[in-house]
């Protein structure tokens, strides 16, 4: 199938590279001739363990294309994918949809002849009405349609998540729709993904429904670590305890310092708006927001707890900036709330991250890069660990202590047992253990 796909960030490209890896011909979109340069020199503008290969492999074969220019790659496209930005709006979290309804004007000037077009990006419910309402005013003669396939990628897994999904989701109001998205998604068929057919309404909110949920799992189990280090509980044990019951399972039951990231902020505050505007508001994702805001903060006052009430004037590392690992990705990482709330207090900081400084620098002021993890040890006050890089797993404890100037380890994804970090002289402050 010939397929574009508007759109050349994390979820267009991810996306375009796969379909293509499928055997079909894509040509991913972009108005930014910086990033389309970039991506025909083979550079990628993010971080994501495997593409920079699967992109060239499938630019090699001749089925993936990278453009600035719109209106060829959408003329003769049997599916053209909207995958643009749709970051919570300025004033009232709402989603922004401006990129999206900006993309479905364009492709009605420039499609030629019946195609389907897929909204991928996430947004809110009737997203899909209001795309088929621009098309058909733009050009009222358009044989076209619409439908919802929502992405469900982790960053840092998204590659494997598309070719061996949990599930595809796809929202059609039509038999004919629904033939070519199942067309798209054909060499699936083998690894037997569960694809879903459903309404477009009810494919916008299932996407929107599940990563509130997994929002929910997070909070939930890092209100029960604060509970845990009140009473003498081990949140980790608690975790497995519960976790092993098949109706709740173990995912997203890691208790740490608060989600971040491109997706869950966005999307559980776009659902709150969503549902208040239609007078059925959610009140345990309201809750769940709140309570992550919170939460982040509340780290950096845990850090300047462990290192005895203060952290003025105290030099302080920061292992990990990133969101999660396996990502560049610095959207509404609880790194950036734990170092200001530590600035505030007079700390002065040093952080390391295997991919993300870059994407730091412009977020943050005032703090020193370093060029690895023992080189932002050195001479600290204190040590935090705010991302589970693998490379943080299996640090060298006794060389650490050496080289800081106080053994204070704040383990915000409890990576280390207690009694190995006490072993080796730290005072050891995790999450949910007493």
């Amino acid at each position: 199938m010939r397929i574009a796909m508007i759109g050349s960030g994390y979820v267009g490209l991810v996306s375009g590279a796969c379909l293509a890896d499928f055997g079909h011909e894509v040509v991913c979109i972009d108005k930014d001739p910086e990033k389309i340069a970039a991506l025909n020199e083979g550079r990628m503008p993010i971080y994501e363990p495997g593409l920079d290969a699967l992109v060239a492999e499938n630019v090699r074969q001749k089925r993936l294309a990278f453009s600035t220019d719109l209106k060829p790659a959408v003329a003769g496209a049997q599916a053209v994918f909207i995958a643009v930005g749709t970051p919570s709006r300025r004033g009232d979290g709402f989603a922004d949809l401006s990129y999206v309804y900006a993309a479905a004007r364009a492709i009605a000037e420039a499609l030629t002849g019946y195609a389907v077009v897929v909204t991928k990006s996430t947004v809110p419910v009737g997203t899909g009405d209001e795309v088929e309402r621009i098309l058909r005013e733009a050009r009222p003669d358009l044989d076209v349609g619409v439908a919802s396939n929502p992405e469900f990628l982790r960053e840092g897994a998204a590659i494997g998540d598309f070719k061996r999904p949990d599930r595809i989701v796809i929202g059609a109001e039509d038999a004919r729709a629904a033939a070519v998205m199942q067309e798209v998604y054909r060499p699936l068929y083998l690894n037997q993904a569960p694809i879903l057919f459903t309404g477009r309404r009810t494919a916008e909110l299932t996407k929107y429904a599940a990563n509130a949920f997994l929002a929910t799992k997070i909070t939930f189990i890092n209100e029960i670590a604060d509970l845990c280090e009140q009473v003498g509980a081990n949140v980790q044990e608690v975790a497995r305890g519960i976790g092993l019951d098949n109706r709740i399972g173990a995912k997203f039951l890691h208790a740490g310092p608060g989600y971040g990231g491109s997706c869950f902020p966005k999307d559980t505050l776009a659902l709150v708006k969503t549902a208040q505007d239609y007078g059925t508001p959610v009140r345990i994702v309201e809750t769940v927001v709140a309570v992550n805001d919170q939460r982040k903060r509340a780290m950096a006052r845990k850090v300047i707890a462990a290192c005895g009430g203060s952290v003025r004037g105290k030099r302080v590392a920061l292992l990990g900036l990133t969101f999660k690992p396996n990502t560049d990705d610095m959207r509404d990482a609880p790194s950036l709330s734990i170092i200001a709330g530590l600035q505030d207090a007079g700390a002065r900081i040093v952080a390391y991250d295997p991919e993300g400084m870059e994407q730091a620098r412009p977020l943050l002021q005032g703090v020193d890069y370093a060029e690895d993890a023992y080189a932002c040890a050195e001479g600290a006050d204190a040590l935090v660990i705010v991302t589970e890089w693998n490379a943080f797993r299996a640090l060298d404890l006794a060389r650490l202590k050496a080289t800081m100037a106080a053994p204070v380890l704040v383990d915000l994804r409890n990576v280390y047992a207690s009694a190995d970090a006490e072993q080796h002289g730290f005072a050891y402050a995790g999450i949910g253990v007493a």
